[in-house]
């Protein structure tokens, strides 16, 4: 085993860091507070090649690795959780169409999202299925060469700015051998959204429910066959985990950062706070579980990019670690920052209520230990 990076993984994670620091860290606090969408940052991050960092290079995607996509997530993560979340939304949908769009499909959708002139969102969760996912509501019937999609789903970041919405529905029996994969553009009528979600965190991206009111959408707009999209939306979990852990990870490690540093400056009893040993070792414990975290993901990404029959379990595993010890080591940073850590003049604040939902999304983190169970008992 090799825990080296390549010299073109270095290049890539320092692009991506640079990125960050010059073009979304001066900037963050502002879009939280005033939950601003900042598509015109996004687009730039398209001209980085981060808005299909694992789609195909014909269709204007960067061709690259799961691995170079963890490491990309995590410097991004530095900069603003909120907003480099939203891009790993981006690349998932995209992949699913370069994945099981057919040639024609690619061709019409995927220039504009590699490039960002259109922007994509994935629309699974509904207001009645979140864990239970195969239980989705949302139906599309059939009628000559179109479906009438009913439903609604909720959650669902982007909704009302995107242009592409990707969505799960029902389109035979119960369960998940019934659930298809449709692509809606914006301007379909009968699309509408819900107003924008007061939420803890995430404020740089919009989240609504979206809602479809007998919207015709051409069955050619299907990815795969009926009945494949259930399918379709697990695997593409699989590195939204890696890639939502990714974002704890960095969100996690500008903590750290940012507590050693305080540790040094801030001094009470006669001497810096970080010269007490209680203090040491929490800096020691977070500066392992940061490291572990990484160790995991990356492992769990080089196992996605050889197709181990296992990935679906280690990315399970590290998506629910890295979460957990991602909030964990942002919300001890705060602790050791004591009223400070609380204002909204430093981030750690605002990073600890951005890490917060990541336990929840992509599958909580209780379904991440159902589906390592199901591993270990068959």
């Amino acid at each position: 085993m090799h825990f080296e990076l390549t010299e073109d993984q270095t290049l890539i994670q320092d692009a991506a860091r640079k990125f960050a620091e010059d073009r979304l860290k001066p900037f963050a606090a502002e879009w939280d507070e005033k939950k601003i969408f900042p598509v015109d940052v996004l687009k730039e991050s398209a001209e980085m090649g981060f808005a299909g960092i694992y789609t195909r290079d014909d269709v204007g995607g960067s061709g690259m690795s799961r691995v170079d996509a963890a490491l990309i997530f995590e410097q991004l993560s530095r900069g603003c959780v909120s907003t480099a979340a939203f891009i790993s939304i981006h690349n998932m949908v995209s992949w699913m169409i370069d994945s099981w769009g057919n040639e024609e499909q690619r061709q019409r959708w995927l220039p504009d999202l590699t490039s960002m002139n259109k922007i994509a969102s994935y629309c699974l969760t509904e207001p009645g299925s979140g864990s239970d996912a195969a239980a989705m509501r949302t139906k599309a019937v059939r009628d000559g060469d179109h479906y009438v999609l009913n439903g609604s789903k909720a959650f669902i970041s982007g909704a009302g700015t995107s242009d592409v919405y990707v969505v799960m529905c029902r389109t035979g029996e119960d369960g998940p051998k019934g659930v298809s994969t449709l692509v809606v553009e914006k301007g379909t009528p009968g699309l509408s959204f819900g107003a924008n979600e007061r939420k803890m965190g995430w404020n740089s991206q919009p989240t609504a429910v979206v809602t479809f009111e007998d919207c015709r959408v051409p069955v050619e707009n299907r990815l795969g066959e009926e009945g494949q999209g259930f399918s379709f939306a697990m695997q593409g979990l699989n590195g939204g985990r890696i890639n939502i852990g990714a974002c704890s990870l960095g969100g996690a490690a500008e903590a750290l950062d940012l507590a050693i540093q305080y540790a040094q400056e801030r001094s009470q009893f006669g001497k810096p706070i970080g010269a007490f040993q209680a203090n040491q070792f929490k800096l020691a414990d977070m500066a392992t579980e940061i490291d572990a975290s990484r160790l995991m993901l990356l492992r769990a990404a080089d196992a996605l990019d050889r197709k181990d029959p296992s990935a679906p379990k280690y990315c399970a595993m590290a998506k629910r670690f890295a979460t957990d010890f991602g909030f964990k080591v942002a919300n001890d940073a705060l602790q050791l920052h004591g009223g400070y850590g609380y204002l909204k003049d430093y981030p750690l604040e605002r990073i600890v209520r951005d890490l917060r939902v990541h336990q929840i999304l992509e599958g909580t983190n209780e379904i991440m230990r159902v589906i390592i169970a199901k591993d270990l008992i068959k």
